[in-house]
């Protein structure tokens, strides 16, 4: 089983509400205006500018969770990993903050974590305890919010069942009013990721460097 994701930019209005979620879900710190000025924004999941056939569009970018990860091959502590299913982690607790994955990552989704996290008291209330806070001086990125397929794998082993690309969903795909996130297993050749992702319309991002990601975009129907 390997999971992926499709974007179809048919369906994405904009609307930001997979941004939204990623932070709350994630527990990822908001930036203040001296932040923002500094270029400090603290986003696992963002909106993205690209152009294709001619067309220009904001569409969301998550990790692309690279079959042939370039960011792994350069972390010399082995904070970044492949896991069991073909994500792409991180290792906050052994990342010594030397950015060569950041450097190495054609796609810029990656963040360094500059300040200490802060938050007012009342937010501190709704933090996801699943998922810990991280402390400054590590680099942070999108997981597919692995913490979530973490209880899908034990649910299912209290069931005695295998685990289903369908137990579980990132944030994101959870939230998107019009579905235009489909998340999946890729190696299922009838989930609706698999057939989705050889569509007509899918492209990836940087197809030519070789990286292998697991995240498709299909383009508007004209």
């Amino acid at each position: 089983m390997k999971f992926a994701m499709v974007i179809d930019l048919d369906k994405c209005i904009q609307c930001r509400a997979c941004v939204i979620a990623c932070k709350a879900e994630n527990n990822v710190p908001p930036a203040s205006f001296k932040l923002v000025r500094e270029r400090r924004v603290m986003q696992w999941i963002s909106m993205i500018r690209i152009s294709y056939e001619e067309k220009y569009k904001f569409v969301p970018r998550p990790c692309m969770m690279c079959d042939n990860p370039p960011c792994i091959r350069v972390c010399p502590v082995g904070a970044t990993y492949m896991g069991n299913y073909g994500i792409v982690g991180q290792i906050y607790p052994r990342c010594i903050g030397c950015r060569y994955c950041m450097n190495n990552c054609p796609y810029n989704v990656k963040v360094f974590n500059w300040h200490k996290p802060e938050w007012d008291e009342q937010y501190k209330k709704s933090f996801n305890p699943d998922v810990s806070v991280r402390p400054k001086g590590v680099v942070e990125k999108c997981t597919f919010c692995d913490h979530r397929l973490q209880k899908a794998k034990e649910k299912a082993k209290r069931e005695g069942r295998k685990l289903k690309d369908t137990d579980y969903q990132p944030a994101c795909a959870e939230v998107c009013p019009t579905g235009a996130i489909v998340f999946g297993d890729i190696d299922n050749p009838k989930s609706q990721v698999s057939i989705l992702s050889r569509s007509p319309r899918a492209f990836r991002l940087l197809e030519d460097m070789g990286t292998e990601p697991k995240v498709f975009y299909l383009a508007e129907e004209v």
